[in-house]
Order: C-alpha cells, then sequence, then structure tokens
C-alpha cells in the first residue's frame, strides 16, 4: 500500500524531534525556541542561538567571550517581562585589584528609577552623593554594604559608597522600577559617579574599572 505524504512528512517530524529535543542545549546558529535552549551566553534570536547584542559576546562571529562566559559564571535562569527574556544571575565575575565591570546610571532618590529605597539603608540618596548599586554577586548579601569601593574609567577615579543592590535575579515590578534584572557585571552609579568621571550620562552604559578603596 502506498503511503501517504502525510505520513512520510509526520516521520521526519519525529526524526527531527528525535534529533534536537526540547531540552537540548544548542551552541552557535543551533536550533532553539527560548534563550534556555541556547548554550552559555547566547539568545535565540529568530530560531537559532547566536550573540546577545545587548551583553556584547562575539562567540558566533569567531572571537571569544570574556573570561570562559563572564569568568564563569552562569545564568541560573531567566525572569520573561512582556515579550522579552532575560538571563538571571546569582553570581558575579570573580573580583581582582582592577575588576572590568559596565557603569551604568541611576536615581537614587525617592521617586527615581531605583524603585525602593536601597537596601543596605533603606533610605533614598540625592544624585549629588556618592553612591553605588553592585550586581547580586558582588553585592554578597548585603556583605558590600557602606563599604567604599574605588571606580576608574575615562582617565579618572573617584570613591563612592556602596548602598544598594542592582538586583541580578529579580525585576520588572514596582520594587525595581518595573526596570528588568541587572547583568552580573553591573556598578550602578549616580549622578555624581558619572560626573565625577567625567562622563556623558546621555550614554547610559560604559566599561569601567572597581576595586575595594
Amino acid at each position: 500500500m502506498r503511503k501517504s505524504l502525510l505520513f512520510y512528512l509526520s516521520l521526519l517530524s519525529s526524526i527531527f524531534y528525535f534529533t534536537f529535543p526540547s531540552n537540548a542545549i544548542s551552541s552557535c546558529n543551533g536550533p532553539c525556541q527560548t534563550s534556555d535552549d541556547c548554550d552559555g551566553q547566547l539568545i535565540c534570536i529568530n530560531g537559532k542561538c547566536n550573540d546577545d547584542p545587548n551583553v556584547g559576546t562575539n562567540i558566533c562571529s569567531g572571537g571569544s567571550s570574556p573570561s570562559p562566559p563572564e569568568g564563569n559564571c552562569q545564568p541560573s535562569g531567566n525572569l520573561t517581562c512582556g515579550d522579552n527574556s532575560y538571563p538571571t544571575y546569582t553570581c558575579s565575575p570573580p573580583e581582582s585589584s582592577s575588576t572590568d565591570a559596565q557603569l551604568t546610571l541611576n536615581d537614587f532618590s525617592e521617586g527615581g528609577d531605583g524603585g525602593a529605597p536601597s537596601e543596605c539603608d533603606e533610605s533614598y540618596h540625592a544624585k549629588s552623593e556618592l553612591v553605588v548599586a553592585l550586581s547580586t554577586g558582588w553585592f554578597a548579601g548585603r556583605s558590600k554594604c557602606g563599604s567604599m569601593i574605588r571606580i576608574s574609567g575615562n582617565g579618572r577615579s573617584v570613591t563612592t559608597k556602596v548602598v544598594d543592590e542592582c538586583d541580578s535575579m529579580h525585576g520588572c515590578d514596582s520594587e525595581h522600577a518595573n526596570q528588568p534584572p541587572c547583568k552580573n557585571n553591573i556598578v550602578d552609579g549616580s549622578d555624581a559617579v558619572w560626573e565625577a568621571l567625567g562622563l556623558d550620562k546621555e550614554e547610559g552604559v560604559v566599561p569601567v574599572t572597581w576595586s575595594m578603596a
């Protein structure tokens, strides 16, 4: 008996499913449905795993990511906010005497984009204060609260106080001013920090280094 075209299509579909099961982890250009299907810091773009333009990895373009990915700090999961999915982290890259980071801009004042009061002192802070928040891994369960760190960038350096966590696990709610979770390599600085480093706040994100002061 001749088998129908539908039978063969069904067979091919079964073979494809067996070859690429739903829990398979794909590398560059591999099939995917969500970012959970992709290896490391890759994300799912148009059904294929590729570099995340927001993180700046260039694994699939022939380069390499910084310290196998982020110093072996792998995502712990994903948080979906509307139509976007963001990796979440409990860790940050290893600290050193000159730790690479991304400096972002935060308003720690009441009603600002920091959301709730700063975690360390349950207070808001004026834009003129030299204060920062650190990604969850670096914040290390409040152990950095009140610590002074030195941030270097743009040929300058400034000493600032750690007052808050830049939450790499949670976000997209009122407590976090509806912001997505932070990446795991963030130093979130006040206006005063950016001004002390002579940086253009319109840029929003710039590479810096930091160390304990």
